[in-house]
């Protein structure tokens, strides 16, 4: 198997509670939907960061994310952008292309589990 350079192909996850983060579009606090999937990419793992602060974890807490990107999106943007948003934390990743994401206008989807100390 190649090595990734941004993540993890697997992670074990320490005993204690599990948080469960639901799909994060790339809305901000207004509602409104990012422009492009640049944008949409930042915000909705910005969505995801306020998630786990608000339950006292952090993005080295994240055991796996899962990346919906609507079929019509430059893979590659995706990618960069993600990575630029998310930092430094090698975490198992999951991309899956769809028809669909979120509300009208929406290109991504972030969610995300993580392993907090008991």
């Amino acid at each position: 198997m190649a090595a990734s350079p941004a993540f993890s192909q697997g992670t074990i996850a320490p005993a204690g509670r599990t948080l469960y983060v639901g799909g994060q579009d790339g809305i901000d606090a207004s509602g409104a939907v990012a422009d492009g999937i640049v944008a949409q990419t930042a915000q909705a793992i910005a969505n995801v960061r306020a998630v786990l602060e608000a339950a006292g974890a952090t993005p080295d807490d994240v055991v796996k994310l899962t990346i919906h990107l609507a079929d019509s999106v430059d893979a590659a943007e995706a990618y960069r952008a993600a990575v630029g948003a998310w930092g430094v934390h090698r975490t198992a990743v999951t991309v899956l292309f769809v028809s669909r994401v979120g509300p009208p206008g929406a290109l991504v989807e972030v969610d995300a589990i993580a392993a907090l100390p008991a």
